[in-house]
C-alpha cells in the first residue's frame, strides 16, 4: 500500500512542476512582448524555448513508463491471487463396478464432449465446485460406456431387462378374521443367499487334438433300355484324419506333430465277373514330425512317414493280387529343417521340411506279388535306398465353409524320382454335410508302364464326391 501512495505523491509532484514551468513560460512571453527584444534576443528566446520543450517531454515519458510499472504491479498481484487461489486437478478415479461385464441398460443421447478435456475443472469457484465435478465425473463414465457399447457390441453379453430377477422367497400371511390369506415377499439377507455360479477351473491344454471324418458318395442309375447303353455305378469314400500336436504356447522351442490317415474307396464293378466290388482307394498312413527351435519360425526337424494298405485289391476279371497288407509298405525318414508358418487369424498354414539326409525302405511281404513291380530284387521282400526328401503341408481356409488342403511329397536316391502331389477342396453346406473334390498326381520314374502309354511316368486320380462330415478339436 505504502509504495501506491508514493507513485501517487510522485505524479502529484511532476503535475504542479508542469503547470508551474507553463505559468513561467506564459509570463515570459508577455513580458518579451510588451517591452521588445532585438534579433538576438529573440534567437536567445528561441532557444530557451527549445530547451524547455525537450524537458517538458522527459518529464511526460517519465509520468508514461511509471503508469506502466504501476499496471503490470497490478497484472502481476491478479496473477497471483489466481495462483494461490488454483487447484490442481487429480485423475478421475474409475469405480470397481465399472470393470465388470458390460451391461446394455437402455438409449441415452449424451452432448459430444472429448474425454480427455479437462478444462475448467482446476479452479475452485466455488463452495458447489464438487457437486460439478461429480456430474461431470458421471457423465465421463457414461459416455465411457456408451463408446464402449457402440464400438465393441460384440462384447456386450447382457441386456438389463433380460437379466434374471434376483432370488426371491414368500410367506403366506393367514388372517382367520377376515377369512384371508396374503402373500409376502420375504426380504433376504445378502449373506443368507448361497452363491450359485460355479467357476470352472482353467486346465493346461499341453496336446492340441483334432479329427476330421467324411463318408462321401456317389451313384449313377440307367435303365437297361438307355438309348445310349452304360451301367449303373455306385461309389463310396471313408476318410479319417487324427491328428496330435504340441501346443506351442507352453512349448515355443519344441515342434511334435503326428497325423493319422485312413482312406478308404470302394465302387461297384458291374465288369467283373468275379466280384461285386473293387476297392479304388486304400492307404493307411502315419506321419510324423519332430523338431527343436533353431531360429525364428525353423526347426532342426527329424520326419518320419509311413504308408501301407489294410485290404486285398485284385485285377478286374483275376485273382491276381495287386496290393495287400504291408504289400507294398514304405517307410521313409528324413534328417533336416522344418519351417512352420501360421497366420494371426489361423486360416493359413504352412509347413516345409527338407532332409538332406533320407532313408526310404520299401517293403513286400506277400510271396504272391510281384516285388519287381515296387522297385524290389526279386527274391527280396525290402529294399533300402538313401538319398534326399522334401515334404509341404498347406492349409487354407479360404471362407468359413471351404477348405484347401495339399501335401507335396519327394524322394530322390539320385537315380530316381519318386513324387506324390495331393489336392484336396472341401465345401461344407453345414455341420454335417459336404462336397469335396480330390486330386492326386503322382510321379514314379522307376515305375513299369505299357510300351506307348500316353502318362508314362505321370499317374492321376481324380475324385468328386458328396456326403456325411463331422469334425472336432481341442480348440
Amino acid at each position: 500500500m505504502h509504495k501506491i501512495i508514493l507513485s501517487l505523491l510522485f505524479l502529484f509532484c511532476l503535475t504542479l512542476s508542469i503547470n508551474a514551468q507553463e505559468a513561467q513560460d506564459s509570463i515570459v512571453a508577455e513580458v518579451v512582448e510588451a517591452v521588445g527584444i532585438t534579433t538576438a534576443d529573440s534567437i536567445a528566446a528561441d532557444a530557451t524555448t527549445q530547451y524547455k520543450d525537450s524537458i517538458r517531454q522527459v518529464r511526460k515519458r517519465l509520468i508514461a513508463a511509471w503508469r506502466e510499472k504501476l499496471r503490470a504491479d497490478s497484472i502481476a498481484r491478479e496473477d497471483s491471487i489466481a495462483r494461490a487461489n488454483y487447484v490442481k486437478p487429480t485423475p478421475m478415479e474409475i469405480p470397481a463396478t465399472f470393470f465388470g461385464p458390460v451391461v446394455f441398460s437402455g438409449y441415452e443421447m449424451m452432448d459430444s464432449f472429448d474425454l480427455m478435456d479437462m478444462r475448467g475443472s482446476g479452479v475452485v469457484q466455488d463452495a458447489m465446485t464438487w457437486i460439478n465435478r461429480e456430474m461431470d465425473m458421471s457423465k465421463r463414465l457414461r459416455r465411457l460406456k456408451q463408446n464402449y457399447i457402440i464400438n465393441n457390441p460384440r462384447h456386450v453379453k447382457y441386456n438389463y431387462d433380460s437379466l434374471p430377477a434376483p432370488p426371491k422367497e414368500f410367506t403366506a400371511v393367514v388372517d382367520p378374521t377376515k377369512s384371508t390369506i396374503e402373500v409376502k415377499d420375504l426380504n433376504l439377507d445378502k449373506k443368507d443367499v448361497e452363491e450359485t455360479v460355479e467357476v470352472n477351473e482353467v486346465k493346461r491344454v499341453n496336446w492340441l487334438r483334432s479329427f476330421d471324418g467324411s463318408v462321401q458318395f456317389s451313384q449313377a442309375y440307367i435303365s437297361p433300355n438307355w438309348y445310349q447303353g452304360g451301367n449303373n455305378n455306385l461309389n463310396m469314400i471313408a476318410n479319417a484324419i487324427y491328428n496330435v500336436k504340441l501346443n506351442q504356447a507352453f512349448y515355443p522351442n519344441l515342434l511334435f506333430d503326428t497325423t493319422i490317415q485312413y482312406k478308404l474307396g470302394v465302387y461297384s464293378a458291374p465288369d467283373d465277373s468275379l466280384r461285386n466290388y473293387s476297392i479304388s482307394e486304400d492307404i493307411f498312413r502315419i506321419n510324423s514330425k519332430f523338431g527343436l527351435k533353431a531360429a525364428k519360425s525353423w526347426y532342426y526337424s527329424v520326419t518320419a512317414d509311413f504308408k501301407t494298405q489294410l485290404f486285398n485289391g485284385y485285377k478286374k476279371n483275376s485273382n491276381d493280387l495287386q496290393a495287400s497288407l504291408l504289400s507294398p509298405a514304405e517307410l521313409n525318414v528324413g534328417l533336416g529343417m522344418t519351417y512352420s508358418y501360421a497366420n494371426d487369424k489361423k486360416k493359413l498354414s504352412f509347413d516345409a521340411s527338407i532332409a538332406p539326409l533320407s532313408y526310404n525302405l520299401k517293403i513286400c511281404t506277400n510271396d504272391k506279388m510281384d516285388e519287381t513291380a515296387f522297385g524290389i530284387d526279386e527274391g527280396k521282400t525290402t529294399a533300402h535306398q538313401f538319398g534326399s526328401s522334401a515334404e509341404g503341408k498347406l492349409t487354407w481356409k479360404l471362407m468359413y465353409n471351404i477348405t484347401y488342403t495339399s501335401r507335396l511329397f519327394l524322394f530322390s536316391n539320385y537315380e530316381y524320382v519318386q513324387g506324390d502331389w495331393e489336392n484336396r477342396l472341401s465345401f461344407d453346406i453345414n455341420r454335417f454335410l459336404s462336397t469335396q473334390i480330390f486330386v492326386h498326381l503322382r510321379y514314379d520314374s522307376g515305375a513299369s508302364h505299357a510300351p506307348n502309354a500316353s502318362w508314362k511316368d505321370w499317374q492321376m486320380k481324380e475324385i468328386l464326391s458328396f456326403g456325411f462330415n463331422y469334425k472336432f478339436s481341442t480348440i
